[in-house]
């Protein structure tokens, strides 16, 4: 068995993998969504914190499966340097008690694996990949090889979410907070524009968009700064709207070049089902067929690094104690190998 550690940002998660038949037999995470609410996003210091608390709460249940393990999984790289040193150092403290090797593991690879989570792997493979740090669409050829076809070059997905949601005084997090609010509302009501319309750049943009949704809120506040119901639904609608159409105007121009027949959607916000439904459609039209990650597993979970540590393990890809650290990642562009 594979033991996991996720901690790149606010979720706490431990999980235990069978090398063999991938069966997943134990994952638990704790979130710290409540505990960051009141700051409208996550603070890293006090996510580090709760890290410290939970992570050995966890690690607690799964000592009776300590004889069976054969590998140390943990997320390395990208995410909060405070954070992910929580897991790293919990991995390296039990490789060095247990004698077993570590898996440093790519948190967007990991998302990836999310897909096969108790399943064969799929490759190769078109995959959107929207969360609260990243928007990218990634051609996964192999284990090893991993192409960014277009990516974000201001906001993610995720991250627009959660600060319109703040915008709005809704919360944290934003992303299912915006579209429980936009069921109920008109997505025609507010003519917000559709990123990078009329440009022939493959990439995304949401900085625009959300300065747009920002005016708007203030045009739609009463004398007291107060929004409306009825408002609150309709810019929602509205914002999710102009957010799903550019998702889906960018992945066309990727579907009309790629002959790649299977895609997928992976990340937090992923588990958006209007989103979803969008790229339903596109799929159909292009005769794709569309894979989509169990809700439970869209967001930050060890189980995804647990299984993308199995396909790892095989290849005999470990990595030593001492260089075992917080990976500082540029900012990847198209063209870029994941």
């Amino acid at each position: 068995m594979i033991l996991s550690i996720e901690s790149s940002c606010d979720d706490s998660s431990i999980a235990i993998t069978k090398i063999d038949t991938r069966e997943l037999i134990y994952h638990r995470k704790i979130s710290q969504e409540e505990e960051h609410s009141k700051y409208g996003g996550v603070v890293p210091e006090l996510a580090s914190r709760l890290h410290a608390i939970a992570l050995p709460e966890i690690l607690e249940e799964t000592k009776v499966y300590f004889p069976e393990l054969k590998a140390i999984a943990v997320t390395n790289q990208p995410g909060l340097g405070v954070t992910l040193l929580e897991g790293i150092s919990m991995a390296k403290t039990l490789s060095t008690f247990l004698n077993i090797p570590l898996i440093a593991v790519h948190h967007l690879k990991a998302h990836i694996y999310s897909l096969f989570i108790e399943k064969d792997s799929i490759t190769p493979l078109l995959v959107l990949l929207i969360s609260g740090g990243h928007t990218q669409i990634i051609k996964v050829l192999s284990f090893n090889k991993m192409e960014i076809l277009a990516t974000t070059i201001d906001d993610s997905v995720g991250e627009s979410f959660d600060k319109v949601a703040k915008m709005m005084g809704l919360g944290y997090p934003g992303g299912i907070i915006i579209e429980n609010f936009a069921k109920y509302g008109d997505d025609n009501k507010f003519d917000f524009p559709v990123p990078l319309r009329n440009s022939p750049l493959i990439a995304f943009s949401l900085s625009g968009l959300k300065n747009a949704v920002r005016l708007q809120i203030e045009k739609c506040k009463d004398s007291n700064g107060n929004l409306s119901k009825e408002d609150i639904n309709n810019i929602s609608a509205s914002f999710q709207k102009a957010i799903k159409l550019h998702l889906l105007q960018k992945s066309r121009k990727i579907f009309e070049k790629e002959s790649i027949k299977d895609f997928a959607i992976v990340g937090g916000a992923s588990a958006n089902l209007y989103i979803r439904d969008g790229y339903k459609d596109l799929c159909k039209k292009y005769d794709k067929e569309i894979h989509s990650v169990e809700l439970k597993y869209c967001s930050d979970n060890s189980a995804m690094v647990g299984r993308y540590a199995i396909d790892a393990y095989l290849r005999n890809q470990f990595i030593k104690i001492e260089d075992l650290n917080i990976m500082a990642t540029k900012k990847k562009q198209n063209g870029d190998l994941l």
